[in-house]
């Protein structure tokens, strides 16, 4: 597309978006004027949907593979850590959460939003995933308060197979 074709290309979309007749016809031909359009329909705003769900479920694999490993260790310390039991619980929470995420967003992906149908239950689901996704966040930043190597007790682990004199 040359330069030219470009701005008009810009300028056609914006006037098309403000619901008003384009003002450089006379620049523009007809046979323009619909390749322009045909261009325009072309977009899939599914697409690109698709993709925004996938890259936000890797992220979310990325946090669960932490938080898995943040259990492990807490599991591994035991009632030594000082938060166990909080620490214990909002792992959890956040792992169950974050499934509960992943679940959302098989559900949201399996979505049509170029159907009329499937935009209301995609925006729906998009608000629910948000805010669970904030809730996870929440939690987390907790976790990370909380700390697991910060706790103001030194951490033994006790070798259950030592033998005593």
């Amino acid at each position: 597309m040359k330069m030219s074709t470009k701005i008009d290309y810009l300028a056609l979309k914006c006037r098309v978006e403000q619901n008003k007749p384009p003002t450089f016809y006379s620049r523009v031909s007809q046979s323009k004027m619909f390749s322009i359009f045909q261009q325009m329909k072309s977009m899939d705003a599914n697409r690109y949907a698709t993709k925004k769900t996938i890259a936000q479920g890797m992220l979310d694999i990325a946090l669960l593979t932490a938080n898995a490993s943040q259990l492990k260790y807490i599991l591994q310390v035991g009632e030594q850590h000082q938060f166990y039991k909080l620490m214990l619980i909002l792992i959890s929470l956040s792992i169950v959460l974050q499934l509960l995420v992943g679940i959302l967003f098989v559900a949201i992906g399996s979505l049509n939003i170029n159907k009329q149908s499937d935009q209301t239950a995609a925006i729906i689901l998009n608000d629910v995933i948000l805010v669970v996704i904030f809730v996870i966040s929440v939690v987390n930043v907790i976790i990370s308060g909380f700390g697991i190597e910060y706790s103001s007790q030194p951490l033994r682990l006790i070798d259950t197979h030592a033998k005593t004199p």
